[in-house]
């Protein structure tokens, strides 16, 4: 299993970016953050593979970590030892195929999905949402209470979602996770090097 250096992931979503995705991806990348978890639900399993292998090299060269999403056969055919996925394809996936990922984590809504999750075999879980975002309108976020339940219950790192921003990034912290994730932030800041020193270890 990889240790983590640092607090944040960056999840990626190419239709927020306002440069080109892949010369984002490269400024993410170089500035180092937890890891580069490649998302983008929206694509078909050849195109997500072929953009998986852009996306690859460029974490290749500054020594990010770089997690696949949802297509598990994508990531062991590309050698890709970390992987991510929702729990209802954790839970298809066979023994042989998670045997590819040291690093292996599901997105969770609840405290029995998290012992789930840690039960199947992850490395670290990504918990939300924590927060009232613009990404789930409509719905209120699940607060630091949920959260630190869930950090009292669990024994793998925790990775936090949903409205998280420098000024409750230390909340967070307080309630036990190991970090958390951004998308829109990382996609969208202008200085990458600087949004990252916002969210110190």
């Amino acid at each position: 299993m990889i240790t983590f250096m640092s607090s944040l992931i960056c999840i990626t979503n190419r239709h927020l970016c306002k440069e080109n995705f892949l010369e984002r991806i490269r400024k993410v990348s170089n500035a180092q953050p937890t890891a580069i978890l490649l998302r983008e639900k929206d694509l078909s399993e050849g195109e997500y593979m072929a953009l998986a292998k852009q996306v690859i090299q460029i974490c290749q060269k500054d020594k990010t970590l770089c997690i696949l999403h949802t297509f598990a056969q994508v990531a062991k055919e590309l050698g890709v030892s970390a992987f991510h996925c929702p729990l209802h394809v954790l839970r298809e996936l066979s023994p042989e195929l998670k045997s590819n990922f040291s690093t292996l984590g599901a997105s969770c809504h609840s405290l029995e999905e998290a012992l789930e999750a840690q039960s199947l075999g992850c490395s670290y879980i990504i918990i939300g949402h924590i927060f009232n975002t613009d990404c789930k309108q409509g719905l209120s976020g699940r607060g630091i209470d949920f959260l630190r339940t869930i950090c009292q219950n669990i024994s793998i790192p925790i990775y936090a979602i949903g409205g998280i921003n420098n000024q409750n990034y230390s909340l967070i912290k307080q309630s036990g996770a190991t970090g958390a994730c951004t998308m829109s932030g990382l996609m969208q800041c202008q200085d990458v090097y600087n949004y990252l020193s916002l969210y110190p270890d």
